[in-house]
């Protein structure tokens, strides 16, 4: 598997933003780039795995929850670079508007913890940058507010 760190071309990632009686689920990051922040579940796509099959197989992972897919929430660049300019991460990340379907909720894997949280009360949190924006996108498309 090609480095994370300091890689030769941008990584493909993905994420869901799973939704449940007005709350979000939500996992501390327990790796760096940005470990101790809350964001959605989620990860690296295997090579051969489509986006929806590797966020359905990163949040069993990393949640011990199994989700139905709802559509893409939305697409960010995150371009991280060292303090000499080069580029030490760089990501395209694919977030999944995702509902549980099954399992028990368990931080696993690169999860620190592992828990939902009321929408309302996210921007109080410590979170990755452009979650609550997202999280405002994966609502509005799961209201049926966004094509």
């Amino acid at each position: 598997m090609a480095s994370r760190e300091y890689p030769e071309c941008p990584r493909v990632g993905v994420g869901g933003v799973i939704l449940h009686d007005g709350h979000v689920l939500l996992v501390r990051r327990g790796r760096p780039p940005v470990a101790g922040k809350w964001s959605v579940p989620g990860g690296m796509v295997e090579l051969g795995e489509t986006t929806a099959e590797a966020v359905v197989r990163e949040i069993e992972e990393e949640c011990g929850l199994r989700v139905r897919l709802a559509g893409v929430a939305g697409v960010l660049d995150r371009v991280i670079r060292d303090p000499d300019g080069r580029v030490r991460y760089h990501w395209v990340l694919v977030d999944y508007v995702a509902f549980p379907e099954s399992g028990t909720l368990a931080a696993g894997t690169d999860a620190a913890d592992a828990r939902w949280v009321r929408i309302d009360d996210v921007g109080g949190l410590d979170v990755t940058e452009g979650l609550v924006d997202m999280i405002r996108r994966a609502v509005a498309l799961a209201e049926g507010r966004l094509p």
